[in-house]
């Protein structure tokens, strides 16, 4: 599949979303880039935004599995990745699974179960697999988590270890509509006549597959690959910030620029595609000294601070295809 077949692909996924939720480009190419890229979503923003809506649009959309889970406090490890049963039929323990597997996750207010809840999803997240007593059980790929936090309600809460928030490719957040977007979902509501919203399927999940791996075939020049680990350095060195990203910062900004170039149409990155994605990508990754966050300093102010002071590599331009004009190449804005 060329660039060009993909980019019609996705549009298609986009075209799907958009029955279901208004607006939202931006947080929707975000959402898409992560989960092209094969990574897991971390949404840190207010109730009642369409944080569900979003994640459920794009299964439905991708020809994916979709399972929720509200976490609570009372919330067991067992509760998600199931566990081992006797089953007195067959004399024996059996393995019953839990709603860990599918292919879209929904973690609703992750922060809220306890950490030992926490790092059985952790397992999951990093490894693709769940171990239960004596056994280890692969997870169908793909397998992404979508997890949500509410930045402001945090009695009760379980803040995330920093180790956590790591495994999480992005943090992105919602916001509030516009006031044209959101009297258009109150028309659609009042014509629809009821709830549910109908996602028309773009892809099957074995089509979603495909473009995934179409990804890592997307080139990258040295010279970014070289920006990427300058950017991530500055993060350390900032005088604001107690821990910088790490190099699975370095590793987040490889992936998530090759899937938005592919999302663009592009076979190739160029340098706006890692700066578009830098703030998602490590801002969460960052640990903010305490005088500065009473400031109001927070990660992506940190983040900012390296666009500006790194400089961005001019690529140079590739050779002429033969018989017809020059296609713009890797160094193009």
């Amino acid at each position: 599949m060329d660039a060009g077949a993909a980019r019609a692909a996705l549009d298609r996924v986009r075209a799907s979303v958009h029955a279901a939720v208004v607006g939202r480009d931006a947080l929707l190419d975000q959402v898409l880039t992560g989960l092209l890229a094969d990574g897991h979503l971390l949404f840190e923003d207010l109730p009642g935004l369409g944080k569900t809506l979003t994640a459920k649009s794009f299964a439905q959309a991708l020809g994916l599995g979709f399972a929720r889970v509200q976490f609570t406090a009372d919330l067991l490890p067992h509760d998600i990745t199931g566990g081992e049963f006797f089953d007195a039929r067959a004399n024996e323990f059996v393995f019953r699974k839990g709603p860990i597997f599918t292919n879209l996750l929904l973690a609703d207010e992750i922060n809220r179960a306890p950490p030992k809840v926490q790092s059985s999803l952790l397992e999951a997240m990093q490894e693709f697999q769940v171990t239960s007593e004596r056994t280890t059980h692969r997870l169908e790929r793909p397998f992404l988590v979508l997890a949500t936090q509410n930045p402001l309600e945090l009695e009760g809460t379980y803040p995330l270890p920093e180790a956590q928030l790591d495994r999480f490719l992005m943090r992105l957040t919602v916001g509030y509509p516009t006031a044209a977007e959101e009297r258009e979902i109150l028309k659609r509501r009042r014509e629809r006549g009821r709830d549910e919203v109908e996602v028309p399927k773009a892809l099957s999940a074995e089509e979603f597959k495909g473009l995934q791996a179409e990804v890592e075939r997307v080139e990258i020049d040295p010279a970014l690959e070289e920006y990427a680990v300058k950017l991530v350095s500055a993060t350390r060195g900032d005088v604001r910030a107690e821990v910088g990203a790490s190099p699975r910062g370095s590793l987040a900004l490889l992936k998530l620029s090759r899937a938005r170039a592919l999302l663009e149409g592009r076979g190739y990155v160029v340098p706006d595609d890692v700066k578009q994605i830098a703030s998602a990508a490590l801002s969460h990754r960052i640990v903010v000294k305490p005088e500065p966050w009473i400031r109001g300093v927070r990660g992506v102010d940190i983040v900012a601070a390296a666009l500006d002071r790194t400089t961005v590599p001019k690529l140079p331009e590739p050779a002429p295809a033969s018989g017809g004009p020059a296609a713009p190449g890797p160094g193009a804005a």
